[in-house]
């Protein structure tokens, strides 16, 4: 069975590119273990909502502007 979304995320691209912040630093900050945001970072682990809100306001930016999420339509 596939799923009926894919999320899509920014994380990486606003730590290293608009903050210049390290993986540590950002899981210092939001509350969470380095190796978490580095899953995150590379799609393997989707984040809890409280997470997502968590690093949005690291960033101080919506969570919109992290997170997309691609419907897939079910047609079965």
């Amino acid at each position: 069975m596939k799923p009926l979304h894919d999320v899509r995320n920014h994380v990486r691209r606003h730590r290293r590119q608009l903050h210049d912040m390290t993986q540590q630093e950002l899981a210092d900050r939001v509350g969470v273990t380095r190796q978490t945001i580095l899953s995150i970072e590379k799609g393997r682990y989707n984040p809890s909502v409280g997470l997502a809100i968590r690093i949005a306001e690291a960033f101080g930016v919506p969570v919109e502007a992290l997170f997309e999420i691609d419907r897939e339509e079910d047609h079965g």
